[in-house]
């Protein structure tokens, strides 16, 4: 396993909630479902929290709508087409991952993203948003027979990219993406500025901790 001051050669990250906050606009599809039949808006703090859970967690606040629910495939159809069709009006990367990713590029490492978001809307954003200009790799959560947490998606970027996993950094906001990279043997940071999901950060297991996009360039940047 990698140490802190192993060096990566590459750092692979998760999607939503790590590099851009596409909450906004994943609230904003869930809720247009409430107010097209009728229900009261709920404001973004309700959505928020359960943002990097996609479909799923957005059902769950607009409509108290689980996955078990027997319309639930029905509604989750209706919510991806609600935010396919306006999935870049608000999204935004977070405070200081512009300046992040482009330290990576000037210091030569080779910078990806591996999501459990579908290709359907990976791809998209992808190729819209400036950000991911210099992105190496892009890994969605259908690219590969299985999802995080399990290692596969981790493990085929850098095969992509053609970097041994133990040179690969993976970050992310959820307990999932720790999970996957730990099992690929990738060293691991849980950024907390993220959405974070069910489980409390510090039950996680990674091996660092950024607060911020600021403080993870000065783990990167440590000799």
């Amino acid at each position: 396993m990698p140490t802190l001051n192993h060096k990566p050669q590459a750092v692979l990250f998760d999607l939503d909630g790590t590099l851009i906050d596409s909450a906004p606009d994943l609230g904003a599809a869930a809720d247009k479902m409430r107010t097209d039949r009728g229900l009261p808006s709920l404001p973004l703090e309700c959505y928020r929290p359960l943002a990097g859970m996609g479909g799923r967690g957005m059902l769950r606040i607009a409509l108290c709508m689980e996955s078990s629910h027997s319309d639930f495939l029905t509604m989750r159809e209706e919510f991806f087409r609600n935010y396919e069709a306006a999935m870049t009006e608000r999204t935004c990367a977070f405070d200081g991952v512009p300046e992040l990713l482009a330290q990576l590029g000037q210091g030569g490492v080779r910078w990806g993203v591996v999501t459990n978001k579908s290709a359907r809307f990976t791809d998209p954003l992808v190729a819209t948003m400036p950000l991911f200009k210099h992105c190496a790799v892009a890994i969605s959560g259908d690219t590969t027979a299985h999802a995080k947490p399990h290692p596969e998606p981790v493990l085929e970027a850098a095969r992509r990219i053609h970097v041994a996993p133990e040179r690969c950094w993976y970050v992310g906001d959820d307990k999932r993406d720790i999970d996957a990279g730990r099992a690929a043997g990738m060293f691991t940071v849980a950024a907390t500025w993220g959405y974070l999901g069910d489980h409390p950060w510090q039950t996680w297991e990674a091996d660092a901790v950024a607060h911020s996009p600021a403080q993870l360039m000065a783990m990167l940047s440590q000799p």
